[in-house]
């Protein structure tokens, strides 16, 4: 049985937009991280939560696995910067929005990559954003649209998964 292979449509402004989020967010996971965890950057600890409610255990667990998993959400944006190389590279922002769609072909584990790293990013968003709830939207900031766009692509990338 051949793993399952997911096809995605995106149009160039996306894929320019993508790359510029994607490359940002492995800007933020290759900065030095304070072992403090009140001075640790909000997002970062939104991405490794405390696995426990007393602190010394959660301080202790998060030394302990800290490391690895922001490596592997490295690993994983990395994936999605390499999947995203394979499409017709694009700078001129005008071009861009006046072309048409661009196919990306995905194989299970690159398509589990995305999940995961947009996922991550829309976590690093709702913190910067101030989001807790869903009460916390304000369709008139266009940064809201950005985290709107990635639970959009989000949703098809796990449609288009569940029809693989």
């Amino acid at each position: 049985m051949t793993a399952p292979t997911v096809i995605l449509e995106m149009v160039p402004l996306e894929i320019v937009h993508l790359r510029q989020l994607v490359a940002q967010f492995v800007e933020l996971l290759d900065a030095p991280q304070s072992p403090d965890p009140d001075r640790a950057d909000p997002a970062v600890r939104r991405l490794v939560p405390d696995a426990y409610a007393d602190p010394e255990a959660a301080r202790e667990f998060r030394s302990l696995t800290e490391r690895d998993l922001l490596g592997r959400r490295h690993d994983d944006a990395n994936a999605v910067l390499a999947s995203l190389d394979d499409s017709p590279p694009t700078t001129d922002l005008d071009a861009a929005e006046s072309s048409t769609g661009t196919v990306i072909v995905l194989d299970a584990e690159t398509a589990r990559s995305w999940l995961r790293t947009l996922a991550a990013i829309r976590l690093v968003l709702a913190t910067r954003l101030g989001i807790t709830g869903e009460d916390d939207h304000d369709d008139d900031d266009p940064r809201f649209g950005i985290y709107d766009w990635l639970g959009f692509r989000l949703d098809r990338l796990v449609r288009a998964l569940d029809e693989a």
